[in-house]
């Protein structure tokens, strides 16, 4: 194909030159690119004023995209194995900077921020602090030298600088394990918008976003997944700040949400004062504690109140028959028998989730915290709010660690700065990284609090049969993200009456604010494009790690190049289908799956990656221990601790948290383990060879002009 995707020449004579000029073509392919997005854009918003149904505004967004996507990298074909892994090593950082943007801007990033922040207020910063602060990690201690020791994926790096096979190979189980673990949650994304977009069923609709997700990394590997992520980032960018602009000036009338915001932090916080004491939320939590009461003694003895349900329920349905009730009347005493749990077990686990989930409708403000409250708790009260403050502010700063430990270590990251075309430009790359990732970081805070006080300002205190259409909308697409029940049967709707998702809180901005549905669209397609990029890089990670890690380098080391990349492509198809089937279960939230990969990667890559480059001493037996080690005791304490886990592994003892640290967290025990295991394993084992003390050395002082 002739075109910006063609293999620019790599020989040391005109090569600059001819890397300006690919940089200059791609400068004006993107530029088109974003220009014919923008009246794609404007040309759907006067289709839908002339009468174009939302319907079809969704499927023309899906299907545009999605080919779009495809056409790259069906475009970008390539069975060259430089091209397939590292996308030639040529580039240009400012490029590299924005397909890392939109591989970092996963679903999490995308829908989940804001939604996380609307939840759980200043603590969610937490994310945000991490997330950002691991690029500075990254810069100062791995993207360089990465980079200048020029391999393919980061098992590769392990097995060469640790100089044999078993830190290879634990270091494909670790990328295999964190990089699924991250991609199930991107397609669950992908099945949650998709299912928006069109109105297909949520699992339909993960399919028909995997098709897209395939058709880029499939054929091109990273030359194609790069030049479809730069596409993606200006898509997601772009859907990402119109709404909450739009959102800012309908509030505000300052078009600048990041500078405004506070102002209405403040409105906000006002109106959390009334609602915490206002006579009718009062009537909803009261009655929320009264059902978590019942569920409680439910769960005394789970048998007979399961037995006395049943026949209360079979007795209702008999006295209805004989009294010819209407039809409708039977089949909803019907349906709330067949509604009941199966057997005892089963009643436990709903009865629980049910208590669970009243009590927290008990709590003011929906069980939020106050948003501008920095820690739950209180300093300088009793005994309990001191405890409680403590280990709300101990759980903040551990999952700040982990984040940016787990983002400096994430492999299908640190694979982007292999694809520079040199060790310069990896640092440049990773400050143009920051940038791309700081547009979005910067605004999801005023997102959170602009959508918050529309809730609280125009929703709450809206009659039932007044509410606007997308409440609906949503709730047809999955009560747990957004239902509304009027328990006290005012007809008004309460906070505590409402049930919102975190995950659609970007996702709905549009309708909450009073845009045109196209906008809808246009965020529901820039949530699938940032869900797709990660995908396609996780995917990318896993398929190549066992393709080239365990495949080419430990069981066929004479494979052609073709045989190579054929496998990376059949592999990639079965990762990604099983992914698919796992992500459509609905296993477990979005941001729990997602942090759950970072404290994996923390835990594994951190320390022997960062040891590797800057101690020469550091063994590959040690390396090995360090990371089973940090690995071992990160996913023992998720396992003993997180709800889902512990349902899954069928773990039946107490929960017992180590300092009140959450599971979320847990890369905060593995990293510091394994650190330590690894120094001091290496201090009782004979050194590495020279050759390698010698290629760290060179390694660990990388000359900025060259490659």
């Amino acid at each position: 194909m002739a075109g910006p995707y063609d293999t620019a020449p790599s020989g040391a004579p005109g090569r600059r030159g001819s890397n300006k000029a690919f940089k200059q073509q791609l400068n004006k392919v993107y530029r088109w690119y974003t220009g014919g997005f923008a009246v794609f854009v404007i040309a759907l918003a006067l289709l839908e004023q002339v009468g174009l149904s939302r319907e079809w505004i969704g499927f023309i967004f899906l299907l545009a995209t999605i080919g779009l996507y495809a056409g790259i990298g069906i475009m970008s074909r390539t069975t060259d194995a430089v091209e397939y892994y590292v996308a030639g090593r040529r580039v240009p950082a400012v490029y590299n900077g924005m397909a890392t943007g939109a591989d970092w801007m996963s679903a999490a990033s995308f829908i989940g921020m804001a939604g996380t922040l609307y939840l759980t207020g200043y603590s969610g910063l937490a994310f945000i602090m991490g997330w950002t602060g691991g690029y500075c990690l990254v810069a100062l201690l791995l993207a360089p030298y990465l980079r200048k020791f020029g391999q393919f994926t980061i098992p590769d790096f392990l097995g060469e600088r640790y100089g044999g096979n078993l830190p290879r190979f634990l270091g494909i189980c670790a990328a295999i394990l964190c990089s699924f673990t991250y991609v199930v949650a991107q397609i669950y994304g992908v099945g949650l918008i998709t299912s928006r977009l069109t109105g297909v069923a949520f699992e339909l609709g993960i399919f028909l976003g995997l098709g897209g997700i395939l058709v880029c990394s499939f054929l091109g590997g990273m030359r194609a997944v790069t030049w479809t992520q730069v596409a993606q980032y200006i898509i997601l960018i772009v859907a990402y700040m119109i709404p909450v602009v739009w959102l800012s000036v309908k509030q505000t009338s300052v078009p600048v949400p990041q500078a405004v915001y506070g102002y209405q932090l403040e409105k906000v916080t006002a109106k959390e004062k009334l609602l915490a004491s206002d006579a009718k939320e009062l009537e909803v939590r009261e009655i929320y504690r009264q059902r978590a009461a019942v569920l409680d003694d439910k769960l005394k003895d789970p048998a007979a109140a399961l037995a006395a349900d049943r026949a209360a329920a079979e007795a209702q349905l008999s006295r209805l028959k004989a009294a010819n009730a209407p039809m409708g009347t039977i089949a909803d005493a019907e349906k709330a028998l067949a509604a009941l749990p199966r057997d005892e077990a089963a009643a436990r686990a709903a009865w629980t989730r049910a208590k669970a989930a009243a009590e927290t409708k008990a709590r003011p403000l929906n069980g939020m915290p106050p948003h501008a409250a920095q820690y739950a708790g209180d300093p300088d009260g009793d005994a309990a709010a001191r405890k409680t403050y403590d280990e709300s502010r101990r759980n903040f700063l551990a999952l700040i660690f982990c984040l940016m430990v787990g983002t400096a270590a994430l492999p299908h990251i640190l694979m982007r700065y292999y694809t520079v075309p040199s060790v310069k430009e990896a640092r440049q790359s990773v400050t143009w990284s920051l940038f791309f990732i700081f547009l979005l970081y910067f605004t999801a805070p005023a997102l959170a609090v602009l959508v918050k006080y529309e809730v609280f300002h125009v929703l709450v205190g809206t009659p039932f049969d007044q509410l606007p259409q997308w409440v609906a909308a949503w709730n047809k697409v999955d009560p747990s993200l957004l239902s509304v029940v009027d328990v006290n049967k005012d007809n008004i709707l309460q906070l505590n009456e409402m049930t919102i998702g975190g995950d659609i809180i970007v996702l709905a901005t549009p309708e909450i604010a009073g845009l045109p549905y196209v906008i809808s669209g246009l965020v529901a397609a820039g949530g699938l494009a940032a869900a797709l990029s990660t995908a396609d890089g996780l995917l990318l990670t896993i398929a190549n790690a066992l393709s080239h890690d365990l495949y080419y380098k430990m069981i066929d080391p004479n494979a052609s190049t073709v045989r190579r990349v054929t496998i990376s492509k059949v592999l990639l198809l079965v990762v990604a289908l099983l992914a698919a089937y796992v992500a459509a279960q609905k296993p477990a939230d979005i941001l729990f799956l997602v942090s759950a990969a970072f404290s994996f990667a923390a835990a594994a890559f951190f320390p022997a990656l960062v040891l590797g480059i800057f101690w020469k001493r550091a063994t590959g037996i040690a390396a090995s221990l360090g990371m089973i080690a940090g690995l071992g005791v990160t996913f023992y304490y998720m396992v003993t601790t997180q709800p889902w886990l512990r349902g899954i592994f069928g773990v039946t003892s107490p929960i017992e948290l180590w300092w009140g640290i959450q599971p979320i967290s847990a890369g905060v025990f593995g990293v510091p383990l394994g650190f330590a295991v690894i120094i001091l394993v290496s201090l009782v084992t004979p050194a590495p060879s020279r050759p390698i003390q010698e290629l760290v050395e060179h390694v660990r002082y990388p000359d900025l002009r060259a490659g």
